[in-house]
């Protein structure tokens, strides 16, 4: 789908070709022509994010109604009033992920059945990433949800705890359990309210706003088969920076990105990039051009983009814009009253189908207060889709009874029209009809073995007459009063093709009976075998159907089974690595508390060694006190002595001055 030369690559330039492939989600990238299930895991419908659009593609053309929208009352648990959420159709639901209540960031999962309107709260059990961790969704809002196969994909987005880099989450439908998407390659910087479209099992993400609020405009590609994210270059003025625009995906080769808000304003320039080309270029609108607008949701229907809500700082706007994208042209289908949910920040807007219509959904939103409102709008009848039904079916039933005639394919068609629904098989209406001129096809074909058995014995017998015989009694095809008068021009034109007129002879060579009873006798044989042929075939295909019924019984009966045991053999795995945690949280905890008794025990011994210090320090301070004093009283004396010393040696000093007579020596 996305070819990429050796060339583009070294120049740090991807070229890409968007084919043909089935599409669905929040910005459904399906061709026109494949839009017409009315049942299918693909999706038709798309979600708008805080702003971002809604992208949808349907097969019909659908114009607005004058009826304008019409709230829904639900039932079921219905769930917490929010904005900033995204929401997507798959089947017969929308599921609602995310989101903004007023208090806080929303991780829930809800499911609103588009048969009953009807809520019911998804169970979101999380599988365990490749490295064994936990995984836990985020809390978020901002982010997009895209349908792929029987999954919900949900990309980026404003989360709590915030992250770095964009994440992809995949949640399974059927088992309704999340799973963390390994992705490699260069992975974009986390944002919120940017736009994802898909083409096969590529998506591309475009613009948004990252966690320090600066606006975006890189263009990316994420690979669904290889978990690969790429960055996209192209040439040309693409759109400036912006978040919470709107965009689609026509055709799968022209991506068109409208509106949105800048650092300082909000925007309604229109772009386009082509994917053969990788060229941005601005499309120059003439007549009617819509008002600045951010926060809007967009549908693409088959070439008609349906844009709803929006507004700037000051103002909200309530028309439903179109834009016409053979025809370049915008136009205004509807206006809404300023109590629609349409006028509210960060609703959301889905495609449905219902009954061979196609229905605008919103939900939620915030005008003063969070809204879990649910509101419709009629875009117009999806006749296409039930005559193609008639004409595949049609088309499928000829070539496995063979060629039919014109009044066959007339009978075969009415009774595909009156069962259409699917109550009734075309075998039990064909063989159920109850108006006698209509034949049935089982009792219209005639044996080829019997028939031809037949003819060749009226050929013989009627090689054996003289030609005289033969023209005087000639066979059915030349004799119109041979064929019951009551039967019309069809079936007349159907026994001509389907039986054979016979004779029969008295077994003498040469003689032939005059009498036109036997023919009729054998006419009624041959018409009551053909009735008990086509009663035993009419038996038979109840009898065929009946088994194939209760073989697909058996089969969704033993496929149930195998998804209960499924489900059984998860709980238990899970049951297990609970206990295993339990084990290992009161391991954790006896060691705890071992712990905390050595360390009570080592704090008492501590407390007593603190106090013996203690003592030991008081004594020895009072010890210091007592040596400082002796000490003291000890230098007192030692002063004395010096000075008594002194005055001993003055006084003998004196004493030698006063007698000049010798000293005796000293003997002291």
């Amino acid at each position: 789908m996305f070819p990429f030369s050796r060339r583009g690559k070294k120049l740090g330039r991807v070229k890409v070709q968007l084919s043909d492939s089935p599409q669905g989600g929040r910005s459904p990238i399906r061709h026109p022509k494949r839009a017409n299930k009315s049942k299918g895991d693909n999706v038709t419908t798309v979600t708008v994010i805080n702003g971002s659009d809604d992208n949808s593609h349907c097969s019909s053309t659908a114009t607005g109604n004058s009826e304008g929208w019409r709230k829904i009352s639900t039932s079921g648990d219905k769930p917490t009033p929010r904005f900033n959420h995204a929401s997507v159709v798959i089947g017969k639901k929308m599921i609602v992920v995310g989101g903004e209540s007023g208090k806080g960031l929303l991780e829930d999962v809800q499911v609103l059945n588009l048969e009953n309107y009807s809520w019911t709260t998804a169970s979101s059990r999380l599988y365990l990433s490749p490295s064994s961790l936990q995984l836990k969704i985020p809390a978020c809002k901002g982010h997009c949800l895209v349908p792929w196969e029987k999954k919900v994909l949900l990309v980026g987005g404003r989360t709590s705890p915030p992250s770095d880099r964009v994440s992809v989450w995949a949640f399974d439908v059927g088992t309704e359990s999340w799973s963390l998407v390994e992705a490699k390659g260069d992975i974009p910087i986390a944002r919120s309210g940017h736009t994802i479209v898909r083409a096969g099992s590529k998506l591309i993400l475009f613009g948004g706003e990252d966690n320090k609020r600066r606006k975006l405009n890189d263009l990316h590609m994420f690979d669904l088969k290889s978990l690969t994210w790429l960055p996209l270059h192209c040439k040309g003025a693409g759109p400036s920076a912006r978040c919470n625009h709107v965009a689609t995906l026509y055709d799968d080769k022209l991506l068109l990105v409208f509106g949105g808000t800048s650092k300082s304003k909000s925007l309604n320039d229109l772009f386009s990039l082509d994917f053969e080309t990788m060229m941005w270029s601005r499309i120059k609108i003439h007549g009617f051009h819509p008002s600045p607008r951010a926060g809007c949701c967009g549908v693409l229907c088959g070439t008609k983009w349906y844009i709803a809500g929006g507004g700037s700082r000051k103002k909200r706007h309530a028309e439903i814009l179109i834009y016409d994208i053979l025809k370049l042209e915008w136009s205004v289908v509807h206006t809404s009253s300023q109590h629609s949910i349409t006028t509210n920040k960060g609703f959301s807007l889905v495609l449905s189908q219902k009954k061979d219509a196609e229905y605008l959904v919103a939900f939620g939103g915030l005008k003063k207060e969070p809204s879990d409102q649910v509101e419709i709008l009629m875009l117009g009848k999806n006749e296409s889709s039930t005559s193609r039904r008639i004409t595949l079916t049609s088309k499928k039933c000829s070539s496995s009874t063979g060629p039919t005639s014109g009044p066959e394919k007339q009978s075969l068609a009415s009774v595909m029209e009156h069962h259409g629904s699917g109550r009734k098989s075309l075998s039990e209406s064909l063989l159920l009809d109850s108006n006698p001129g209509n034949v049935s096809l089982r009792k219209e074909h005639v044996d080829d073995d019997v028939a031809l058995k037949l003819a060749r014995n009226l050929e013989d017998e009627r090689s054996s007459l003289p030609m005289e015989q033969t023209k005087k009694y000639p066979t059915t095809q030349e004799s119109p009063s041979m064929v019951e008068p009551e039967n019309t021009e069809k079936d007349e034109k159907q026994k001509n093709d389907d039986t054979v007129a016979f004779q029969e002879t008295d077994g003498k060579s040469g003689s032939f009976p005059g009498s036109s009873s036997i023919y009729q006798s054998y006419e009624k044989k041959m018409s009551a075998l053909i009735c008990k042929k086509g009663i035993l075939e009419g038996q038979l295909a109840a009898a065929l159907a009946g088994r194939e019924a209760a073989e697909k019984n058996i089969s969704s009966v033993v496929k149930s089974r195998q998804e209960a045991e499924k489900r059984l053999n998860d709980t238990l795995k899970d049951m297990e690595m609970m206990k295993e945690k339990l084990v290992l949280v009161e391991m954790a905890q006896e060691e705890a508390n071992s712990l905390s008794n050595v360390v009570h025990s080592d704090h008492v011994k501590l407390e007593h060694d603190v106090a013996f210090l203690k003592a030991v320090l008081d004594d020895t301070q009072k010890e210091l006190q007592s040596t400082r004093g002796v000490l003291s009283g000890e230098r007192a004396r030692a002063f004395q002595l010096q000075v008594e010393v002194f005055h001993l040696k003055q006084r003998l000093q004196s004493m030698e001055n006063r007698t000049p007579t010798p000293r005796k020596p000293f003997l002291g």
